[in-house]
């Protein structure tokens, strides 16, 4: 999964991005969400979702919840 894929799907789902890094290992991005979600995607096309808001941001990305997806 892209970076400005995850971004683009779920700000449009309407919920604000509130910021986007790179992680402490350089390997991807760290990305929070308004609604509390995290979601860490990784260089490789890995994606996580944690925190809060993850089931909201899961749902829009069409991926479950607390996992890692390539």
């Amino acid at each position: 999964m892209d970076v400005d894929r995850v971004v683009a799907l779920v700000t449009a789902g309407g919920i604000e991005l509130t910021d986007r890094r790179r992680n402490a290992k350089g390997d991807g991005w760290s990305l929070s969400f308004a609604n509390g979600a995290t979601v860490e995607v990784g260089d490789d096309g890995s994606a996580r979702i944690a925190g809060k808001g993850a089931r909201a941001v899961a749902r829009l990305l069409d991926l479950p919840s607390a996992t890692r997806a390539s």
